[in-house]
C-alpha cells in the first residue's frame, strides 16, 4: 500500500504545475484532462479496487473522470454518495494532494421520513471514516457534509462537481433545483459540475421519462442546467450503450447491477448489460 501511495505522489508531482486546483479554469469546449489519465489509471489499477472493478466495463471511470476533467489537487465534490464506488476510486485518487468532499442531500428537502433523515446525516458523517478505511489514506484528507449545513467557507471554493445517476432521483423528488443551485454555489467562478445518467430515448413521452423510471432526456438534463446557471461544455459518448432500448415497464432498475426482476430473464438483462448514460460536463456561468 505504501509503495502505491509513494508511487501516486511521484506522478502527483510531475504533474503538479499544470494541474494546479487553482489554476484558471481550462477554457477548450472539447479537451478533456489527457494529463490526468495515468494517475486515474494509477488509482483504478489499485488491487484496493478488487470488489469495484466488475463495474469499471460499465462506467468507464478513467475515460469519465479525465472527461470530467478531475485533476488530481483539485477539490472535488461527489454528489450522493450512496454506495461509495466512486468514492473509494476518488480517494485513492485525490487523497495525496487533493480534496475529496462527499455532498450528500439536503434532508429536509424532499420526501424524506426522520429515519431517513437522520441515516443520510449519518452517513455524512461516516464518510472520511468510510474513504480513509478503504484508502489508507488519514481520514483529514476527506470531509462530508449535508447541503442543508454547509460549513462556512466552502462556497465558491470547489473545482469540480460530479453528479452520478442521481438526476432522476432530484426531478421525481421535486428537489432539482434547490440541489442544484446549493451545487452551484459551492463551485468557484468557472467551476464545473459533471452529470453521468441513465438515457431515455429523445422522442421518448415525459410520462415515462421524468425520472419515475430512471431515465431522462439528454435535451431536458442540458436545458434544466441552462437555465439553472450552467453552460454546456461538451456530451460524451463514453458509457453510450446501444443495446439499452430504455423503455423498461419497471425502469431502468431492470437492468445490471440491481436486477429488480430477480431472476425472471436475467439473462436477457446481463446481455443488455448497464442502461445506457448520458456523459455531460457544464461550467458555472459567470
Amino acid at each position: 500500500m505504501r509503495r502505491k501511495i509513494f508511487a501516486l505522489s511521484t506522478l502527483l508531482g510531475l504533474l503538479a504545475a499544470p494541474l494546479a486546483a487553482d489554476a484558471a479554469p481550462e477554457r477548450s469546449e472539447s479537451r478533456a484532462c489527457k494529463e490526468c489519465e495515468a494517475l486515474i489509471e494509477l488509482a483504478v489499477a489499485s488491487p484496493l479496487r478488487k470488489d469495484d472493478r466488475a463495474r469499471d466495463k460499465y462506467r468507464h471511470p478513467v475515460e469519465t473522470l479525465s472527461f470530467f476533467r478531475v485533476g488530481p489537487q483539485a477539490k472535488v465534490g461527489e454528489y450522493a454518495p450512496g454506495g461509495e464506488w466512486y468514492s473509494r476510486l476518488l480517494g485513492l485518487y485525490l487523497g495525496p494532494q487533493g480534496h475529496l468532499v462527499g455532498l450528500y442531500f439536503d434532508p429536509t428537502s424532499g420526501p424524506f421520513k426522520p429515519e431517513t433523515q437522520a441515516n443520510i446525516r449519518k452517513s455524512a458523517a461516516s464518510y472520511p471514516a468510510d474513504v480513509a478505511k478503504f484508502t489508507g489514506i488519514d481520514a483529514s484528507r476527506f470531509a462530508a457534509y449535508t447541503l442543508d449545513a454547509v460549513p462556512e467557507g466552502e462556497k465558491g471554493t470547489f473545482d469540480v462537481v460530479i453528479v452520478p445517476r442521481m438526476m432522476h432521483n432530484l426531478m421525481r423528488w421535486n428537489i432539482a433545483d434547490s440541489e442544484i443551485k446549493t451545487l452551484r454555489s459551492l463551485l468557484k467562478p468557472g467551476g464545473l459540475l459533471g452529470i453521468e445518467q441513465h438515457r431515455a430515448k429523445p422522442d421518448a413521452p415525459f410520462s415515462y421519462a421524468d425520472g419515475s423510471n430512471g431515465y431522462l432526456r439528454e435535451a431536458d438534463v442540458i436545458k434544466f442546467m441552462q437555465v439553472n446557471g450552467f453552460d454546456l461544455v461538451a456530451k460524451s459518448e463514453i458509457s453510450a450503450n446501444p443495446k439499452d432500448p430504455a423503455n423498461w415497464p419497471d425502469g431502468v432498475w431492470t437492468l445490471p447491477p440491481t436486477y429488480t426482476l430477480g431472476d425472471k430473464d436475467k439473462a436477457k438483462y446481463a446481455a443488455v448489460g448497464e442502461s445506457d448514460r448520458m456523459t455531460l460536463l457544464f461550467r458555472k456561468r459567470d
